[in-house]
């Protein structure tokens, strides 16, 4: 039987059957309504605790947050959710019904705006009138309206990516009189590629794609594809690799920069690297530990049956200068920074964590090395157990919580400065951190217990803790240095692997230069463009093009909005520091 054949045929019942359904259908939206709000109800219950909290009291992500990499990022997402609900709130509500009524003549006041949002001159600008019916032209008791102004709404729109073909024309000449004097032409100019069919701006394109949008080549297919041009994944792979082959010189030259500021923090992470086949697998080199380490790497992942390897990808930040340089090994065996720093004769100090690589470089470099330990790691054990030993973790964090407050008011004091501040009163407080450490509460802590683990590795690197405090260019802890790691990490969950030994090198070449621009506030993709336009025409003027040079000669390729918010956000957390050791203070027994 069909619904047809089901619906009453008499009038009567057809009039109840639409009460019934219209009862059922209220019952029904009163239930969906109730479990909407029970929904609601949970979602504060189980946010208000984190997200909800730090946007009544931003104080509070400071206090969970502080002294982690993730503290940047968290603030940052604060910034803009706090951003977000600014906007929401005052969004205007539109009408639900349409009215054809003329609008009165009285003007409501314009919310002014905002200097940055207001649209730069130089962006391309066109008019549209909008129509408007023949009725509402036409007044019924005064006749036709005149025109008397617009109302002017300013809409940006985004317009594809726009490519375009340069055709170069090479003239050529040749003597009428004289056939034997053949043709004449100008010389052509070197290209990425054979026949200089792309150029540099393209390259610049997809290596900033990935190395700074973290975009896999496949997906630059569909970034490209809304220009009109789909290239294939080989032609972008191949424009990429000649780009890379430029670069090594001028590669080596920015790290043996970064070695000659005598102060570095590094970190590394790590990379999935496919193994070659058998018959491109490289020959060991005997004067080489890198190339004797590639190969016992290969050799052992063969034998067990696996298809690739965990590399890793270093990076060495320079403290005194803007400048940040990557480096690709195989493994994460000690020869990889001793080759970079070591055998490069690298003297100064080394900010890292205690991986053991690092904590023995002072013995493998005859004391050319200092290695200086990363009070982030330290104070973060002491966090995480807690729970443990409440009342000995509350001490040890305070001590930690002095320690930085110090730091911040040393921020923004020269290197000479900050090492009388720290002789003066960071020492004295680290006399109180060692009474904690070897106290009554710590003795009592058991030996398999979390804070047992905690206080051994403050005990067995209390001098590399204390580095600091020696050099007035150290900052307290690596974190920043191990922000970098973010940008690898991130990439490698979209490109996922490297592809060979070569591609590994070429991908540590692209993230210093991309990682370098962006540190100091540059546009990535004209910095690329810059550089790869240099070593075209075979310029080993270096110096010009190391990034904080160029970005002096090149202030309109400065994000300057990075600048602004970056002063920003640390006057915003100055003064929050500043407001919590005010109320500290007050605290305090006379």
């Amino acid at each position: 039987m069909t619904q047809e054949e089901q619906l009453p045929s008499d009038l009567a019942d057809c009039h109840a059957l639409i009460v019934t359904q219209r009862q059922e259908l209220a019952s029904l939206q009163e239930q969906i309504t109730a479990q909407q709000l029970l929904i609601n109800e949970l979602l504060r219950e189980a946010y208000e605790k984190h997200s909800e909290r730090y946007l009544a009291s931003p104080s509070k992500l400071e206090q969970d947050f502080q002294h982690t990499p993730e503290a940047a990022d968290a603030a940052q997402g604060l910034a803009e959710a706090i951003d977000e609900s600014a906007d929401a709130s005052t969004t205007e509500v539109p009408a639900t019904t349409e009215s054809h009524e003329p609008v009165p003549a009285t003007r409501r006041p314009r919310r002014r705006r905002p200097p940055q949002e207001l649209f730069p001159e130089h962006i391309e600008r066109y008019e549209v009138e909008v129509a408007i019916a023949d009725e509402l032209k036409h007044c019924s008791e005064h006749g036709e309206r005149k025109l008397i102004d617009y109302d002017r709404q300013e809409t940006l729109e985004r317009v594809p990516a726009k490519l375009r073909l340069r055709i170069t024309l090479f003239p050529k000449y040749a003597c009428p009189g004289c056939p034997e004097c053949g043709v004449v032409s100008p010389p052509r100019p070197e290209g990425l590629v054979e026949g200089n069919r792309y150029d540099t701006s393209i390259a610049a394109e997809i290596i900033g794609c990935k190395y700074g949008f973290h975009l896999p080549i496949y997906r630059q297919q569909d970034w490209f594809a809304g220009s009109g041009w789909t290239p294939s994944r080989g032609t972008m792979l191949h424009i990429a690799q000649k780009s890379g082959d430029l670069l090594p010189p001028f590669i080596e030259y920015l790290c043996a920069e970064a070695r000659a500021s005598g102060v570095l923090g590094t970190d590394d992470t790590p990379v999935t690297l496919i193994l070659p086949p058998e018959h491109r697998l490289p020959a060991p080199n005997p004067d080489d530990p890198q190339s004797r380490r590639i190969c016992s790497v290969f050799a052992e992942a063969r034998a067990a049956g696996k298809v690739s390897v965990p590399a890793r990808m270093w990076a060495y930040r320079c403290l005194t200068r803007k400048l940040n340089v990557f480096d690709f090994t195989v493994s994460r065996h000690r020869d990889g920074p001793d080759q970079f720093l070591i055998d490069q004769d690298f003297r100064g100090t080394l900010l890292a964590d205690c991986y053991t690589g690092y904590q023995s470089i002072e013995l493998r470099s005859d004391d050319r090395v200092v290695h200086a330990a990363c009070n982030a790691h330290a104070r973060r054990k002491v966090f995480e157990a807690r729970d443990n030993h409440p009342a000995l973790a509350a001490q040890l964090l305070s001590i930690y919580q002095k320690l930085y407050d110090l730091e911040d008011r040393a921020r923004e004091m020269n290197p000479d400065e900050r090492l009388t501040l720290r002789s003066t009163e960071a020492r004295s407080v680290w006399s109180e951190f060692q009474m904690i450490v070897e106290g009554d509460l710590a003795r009592r802590v058991l030996p398999k217990e979390k804070m047992a683990e905690a206080l051994g590795y403050l005990r067995n690197h209390w001098s590399a803790l204390q580095k600091y405090l020696d050099d007035g260019r150290l900052p307290i802890d690596n974190n920043e240095t191990e922000q970098l790691m973010k940008q690898v990490a991130i990439g490698r969950k979209n490109w996922l692997f490297i592809g060979s030994v070569d591609a590994g090198r070429r991908a540590a070449n692209f993230l210093t230069l991309v990682s370098s621009a962006v540190r100091n506030d540059l546009d990535a993709n004209t910095y690329l463009k810059a550089v790869l336009d240099a070593l075209l025409t075979g310029s080993t003027d270096y110096a010009s093009l190391a990034p904080e040079r160029w970005a002096q000669e090149h202030p309109e390729a400065i994000r300057v909005y990075r600048r602004e918010e970056r002063s920003q956000r640390r006057d915003a957390q100055r003064d929050r520091r500043q407001k919590r050791r005010q109320l500290t203070a007050k605290r305090k027994p006379n």
